[in-house]
């Protein structure tokens, strides 16, 4: 059977999850993460992709980005990820494929859904037992989007900005979303979305892009919308 085609409309954001083949080990020393955020910071600027929240685990990759065009998240995937490989298997002497055959992606509502993949991104740390903080994780953009510290990567999506009238406002703001762990049903949303290639939102939200996308992009059966749902549709506004 044929693999789902990515769902992908310039302007809206992505959550990528990019695991290491067989979840091996991705990243073993300073180094490996730090070149990592190189990569990752020249190609989402050259392929066009605002990058907002990251965290890099051992054996896997969050990402939370909003492309310019609707290749340009697929594009710079490819890229850093054919980069950061042959940087591994020349360092540590190894050969084949270091990530998973394919990684996976959600297009994610704008209101409610961008700022829970925020937390969802930041929060996996403590969620693996790593830390009892976010704060206390190295490799994350936590330090930017809460704390405040200077990044040439980071780029605060619309909804980060809704949180306060200057950056003092909006970093309280924001560490204040942390004080209370993530709902699980939440949680259980991001994950299934991005999975099973699914829009992260509600359901007019996911009939807004099966309509402009012409296929589905929710759980259940295959197809294109129906026509009166398109017709719909149509006469909403993609958030």
């Amino acid at each position: 059977m044929p693999r789902r085609a990515r769902l992908s409309i310039p302007g809206i954001p992505w959550h990528i999850i990019q695991r290491g083949n067989n979840r091996s080990v991705c990243f073993h020393a300073e180094e490996d993460y730090r070149l990592y955020l190189h990569y990752l910071e020249e190609f989402s600027a050259k392929l066009g992709c605002a990058v907002h929240a990251y965290v890099l685990m051992t054996n896997h990759v969050h990402l939370l980005l909003t492309p310019q065009r609707a290749d340009s998240a697929a594009l710079l995937m490819k890229n850093l990820g054919q980069r950061y490989v042959q940087y591994a298997n020349h360092t540590y002497r190894r050969s084949g494929t270091l990530w998973e055959g394919r990684f996976r992606s959600c297009l994610t509502q704008t209101e409610d859904y961008v700022l829970a993949c925020y937390r969802y991104i930041e929060l996996n740390p403590v969620r693996a037992g790593m830390v009892i903080r976010p704060q206390d994780y190295r490799w994350s953009s936590y330090h930017a989007n809460a704390l405040g510290k200077a990044s040439s990567l980071i780029v605060p999506h619309e909804e980060y900005f809704r949180l306060g009238r200057d950056a003092a406002e909006r970093q309280e703001a924001y560490c204040a979303l942390f004080k209370a762990h993530l709902d699980e049903e939440v949680i259980g949303q991001i994950r299934g979305a991005t999975n099973g290639n699914y829009a992260l939102g509600g359901e007019r939200f996911q009939r807004e892009i099966e309509a402009a996308l012409g296929r589905r992009a929710s759980r259940g059966q295959s197809g294109r919308p129906r026509k009166d749902e398109q017709k719909n549709t149509n006469q909403g506004r993609l958030m």
